[in-house]
């Protein structure tokens, strides 16, 4: 059994060993003192398997799989990993918004059908970036970095979160909103950045799309679970009450099968350039997966150690 145990997702410890050596290995146990967690669901039942846990160390920046309290109940310090994947994600939205003003994917579908005529055929919703609002929904590490580039770019910005502080605004060279529903109903294109929790589970439901000002888009590169469903989805694309949605992240990975998803599967005319689904990828490049992992290695040596870890949740 090993002192510092990875629960999933890697087969090799390659990476960690250059940090942990001898100390990490795959098989959680009885004298296992830390956890490197991916996927695992760690509960009260996984934590009383484990008498010697002292500490659980989530590869990610998302910990919707840890029981917060039942941790807490145990003494067992938490931590994830934020430090990693800022850009990847980050340009992973910022390419999303790019794409729905300028219709790189729409065109590309409709431009099949082109026999006669070609370059009349333009898509009169496109919209000049400087005439177009990006509203973000958590102005956090990632959040915050949409914000700088988009602005960078050349498109209006506006941002709404009740934990940043005042005057927080003025380092992202942004405009901030006291409430969701006033960023809604002015911003043309949405990205939400925010953590899984209690207060936001779910928080994209019908009243959410329904706010959204006619002919927007959805970008959620952030987490699945803020989504109440794809369902809810599927009129307001159909309708064209949303223009776009544009979707790394998804309540149930990979999707169960629904109206939206059954159109998206099936390569429906309408859906064509208008929504867009990866499957959980804007964390990732070589070097983010490698600074994920030293990243994490790194701080639960040091909960091993005693030493003060980073990003205790």
């Amino acid at each position: 059994m090993s002192r510092i145990a990875i629960t999933d997702y890697f087969k090799v410890p390659d990476i960690e060993r250059e940090i942990l050596g001898e100390l990490v290995g795959m098989e959680p146990g009885p004298d296992t003192e830390v956890l490197l967690v991916w996927h695992d669901q760690i509960d009260e039942a996984y934590i009383r398997r484990l008498p010697a846990l002292r500490g659980v160390q989530r590869y990610g920046v998302g910990y919707d799989n840890f029981d917060l309290s039942a941790l807490k109940k145990h003494g067992i310090i938490a931590c994830n990993n934020p430090d990693y994947g800022v850009d990847e994600v980050s340009d992973t939205a910022v390419a999303m918004i790019l794409n729905i003003t300028r219709g790189v994917t729409v065109y590309n579908h409709n431009a099949r059908s082109y026999r006669t005529t070609w370059q009349e055929n333009v898509n009169p919703a496109i919209r000049r970036t400087s005439d177009t609002v990006v509203g973000v929904v958590g102005a956090g590490r990632i959040g915050g970095s949409v914000l700088l580039k988009c602005r960078a770019i050349g498109f209006q910005t506006v941002f709404y979160d009740p934990y940043r502080d005042r005057g927080y605004e003025k380092m992202l060279q942004s405009r901030r909103v006291d409430s969701l529903e006033d960023l809604l109903e002015q911003t043309d294109i949405v990205s939400v950045h925010t953590p899984l929790n209690d207060e936001t589970r779910g928080m994209i439901d019908a009243s959410f799309v329904g706010s959204m000002k006619p002919g927007s888009a959805l970008v959620n590169t952030a987490r699945g679970g803020l989504l109440k469903s794809t369902g809810i989805l599927f009129d307001a694309l159909r309708s064209g009450h949303l223009a776009s949605v544009s979707l790394d992240v998804l309540p149930q990975e990979p999707p169960d099968d629904d109206d939206l998803i059954n159109a998206w599967r099936n390569a429906e005319d309408w859906v064509q350039g208008r929504l867009i689904i990866n499957p959980h990828t804007s964390y990732y490049s070589s070097a983010s997966l490698l600074e994920l992992r030293r990243n994490a290695a790194t701080n639960a040596l040091r909960i091993y150690k005693n030493q003060t870890p980073y990003n205790v949740l």
